[in-house]
């Protein structure tokens, strides 16, 4: 709660490799996101203000697709961002706690399921990790892990056309995020 009116839009960046920290790459991972549309950026990685639909475009997770499989399409997006780092537009997003997100490595089976009442999800898929410390003060590797970011769209201050995260003095700023681990059994 603030006590005056503020802008507020935190989030958890934390990186997910389902296979293990020292397992490789993240590119075998399958991904389902529950986005329609996302928003599309400028060559600073900031939104335009566009909210784009997903279909037809290596974007399109509304079916599970291996991480990997689309990430160097020729698509300007991908190019601007050197792959995918992208806000995706939860569909139904209502305030209420809904599934946002699964994950699943091919070869732990473990699912990571992520449910959320906030309106967006940025996938980043650690493009640019190369010798950024990790577990343990290891370097962490091209793309070794993927981030489910839950959050207002960014830029959402400096776009009226995206869902606001202004909240008055006073005025309580709530969200629930919800990460479930699981391991298929088949």
């Amino acid at each position: 709660m603030s006590d005056k009116k503020t802008y507020i839009n935190p989030t958890n960046h934390t990186y997910f490799n389902l296979g293990g920290f020292d397992s490789g790459d993240i590119l075998s991972h399958t991904l389902r996101l529950c986005a329609s549309a996302y928003t599309p950026v400028d060559e600073y990685s900031i939104p335009t203000g566009e909210i784009a639909p997903v279909a037809g475009t290596p974007f399109d997770f509304t079916d599970a697709h291996v991480i990997g499989e689309r990430i160097g399409a020729d698509c300007e997006q991908l190019k601007l961002t050197g792959g995918y780092d992208h806000n995706f537009v939860i569909d139904g997003a209502d305030g209420t706690l809904r599934p946002a997100a699964e994950a699943v490595c091919p070869d732990t089976g473990i699912v990571l399921d992520v449910y959320t009442t906030l309106p967006g999800i940025q996938f980043y898929a650690g493009n640019f990790l190369s010798g950024l410390a990790g577990r343990e003060g290891k370097p962490m590797n091209y793309r070794s892990g993927f981030c489910l970011e839950t959050q207002y769209f960014p830029d959402t201050p400096n776009r009226p056309e995206f869902p606001s995260c202004l909240f008055d003095a006073g005025e309580h700023a709530k969200s629930r995020t919800v990460y479930a681990f699981s391991v298929k059994t088949e």
